[in-house]
């Protein structure tokens, strides 16, 4: 197999080798998916200033500290959910590969793996992502086996006061379980690797919410359950609590706004998240690289701040961290590289995205994370109809 290019190469042979309705839960956006696009124009429109004349005989390095962990590189893996339908077995090749190199990994609460085996596959890089949803106890418990699985940081997910409207999905009739349609049937007889693998293994599935489902409950009473996790009770109360029953690391995800920001402070969090939900919720969401500049204004300067949204290379890594984050988070090019590669793609991702970072580093002067400095970036702006998503 040829090694990928970049991450729009990843994407076009993840669309290749996966069904059309897996394909486009894992790469749609919500509604007319302008938020993804918003935070793809970010990066695009955004630049940064070559410096001559630095030694960079010797790679930079990479290596950097957040959330009182060194990690080898300045980017992670955010929560996917489902990945499963990328391939199977994608929620520990994820996890196994940020692992070999050093790396956060965030195990979703809507992992097709339980949290507890994704923590064995990952046990000094994982995370764990909680979604806060209806029942009080099911929460509780979900604190309760993280705690019990040997996670030390929490990232609680807040922007999902109620399901986004995905209209790929709706068009394709996605849901779980799959149903048998005509074009469903089709689309797998087209995919005879995905659909020979996927049946194999068997279907994805949500683990983590297998115990608080009927016993011998179907994927459909599952999905019941994780819809019920898009929830409205999450408010500065119920997060308070959060914050004081768990005693390890807690980090807020969603943020976009520096009000929020600032009270997400005053609540007692360890590290915020700058997201929009990978345009994945809410269709008039800013992009994350837009309102970074004033939220890390908001704060103070040694306040830990992570992003993610639009994230497709190297390069969008380190403006991202030139703009004032502290660390970067990266969803979409992993799912294409387990799509594309199966088991492989995760680490092949790795690689690929930590050799852009160094080759961007040596091209703008810098030659360790520590060295970024938090200056202002050279914005022009994008014209109209200048970019647009490619096509699959």
């Amino acid at each position: 197999m040829r090694p990928p290019i970049c991450a729009d190469d990843l994407r076009l042979r993840a669309r290749s080798r996966i069904p059309r309705f897996a394909f486009d839960y894992l790469d749609g956006g919500a509604g007319a998916e302008d938020a993804l696009l918003r935070s793809r124009q970010a990066f695009r429109r955004t630049s940064l200033t070559p410096r001559i004349l630095v030694n960079s005989a010797e790679p930079a390095d990479l290596s950097h500290r957040f959330l009182g962990r060194d990690w080898s590189l300045p980017f992670g893996i955010t929560p996917l959910g489902l990945p499963g339908l990328a391939w199977p077995g994608a929620d520990r090749a994820l996890a196994k590969a940020a692992e070999a190199r050093g790396a956060a990994y965030v195990c979703p609460t809507p992992a097709t793996e339980t949290l507890e085996e994704l923590r064995l596959a990952a046990p000094t890089r994982s995370l764990f992502q909680l979604y806060v949803g209806a029942s009080p106890d099911i929460t509780q418990d979900l604190i309760a086996r993280a705690e019990r699985a040997g996670y030390d940081t929490l990232v609680v997910t807040a922007d999902v006061p109620r399901p986004g409207k995905r209209l790929r999905d709706l068009r394709n009739g996605f849901g779980l379980p799959l149903k048998p349609t005509a074009a469903t049937l089709a689309d797998l007889v087209r995919r005879p690797r995905w659909s020979l693998a996927t049946a194999r293994a068997g279907a994805p599935r949500l683990a983590n919410l297998a115990p608080y489902a009927k016993a011998g409950a179907g994927a459909r009473t599952l999905a019941e359950v994780m819809a019920a996790q898009s929830s409205g009770r999450l408010d500065w109360a119920v997060l308070a609590g959060i914050r004081r029953r768990w005693g390890g690391r807690l980090v807020l995800k969603g943020v976009l706004d520096p009000r929020d920001a600032i009270r997400a402070v005053e609540a007692g969090v360890d590290a915020i998240q700058i997201s929009n939900h990978g345009g994945r919720q809410f269709d008039a969401a800013p992009a994350p690289l837009d309102v970074l500049p004033s939220i890390r204004a908001a704060l103070p300067p040694d306040f830990p701040i992570a992003l993610d949204g639009g994230v497709r290379s190297g390069e969008d890594v380190l403006k991202a961290l030139h703009a004032g984050a502290d660390f970067v988070f990266i969803g979409r090019p992993f799912l294409y590289g387990v799509a594309a590669y199966g088991p492989a793609g995760p680490g092949i991702v790795f690689d690929m995205l930590a050799a852009e970072l160094e080759a961007a580093m040596a091209m703008t002067g810098y030659r360790s994370v520590a060295d970024i400095r938090r200056t202002g970036l050279n914005r022009e702006p994008l014209a109209a109809g200048a970019w647009t998503l490619p096509e699959a």
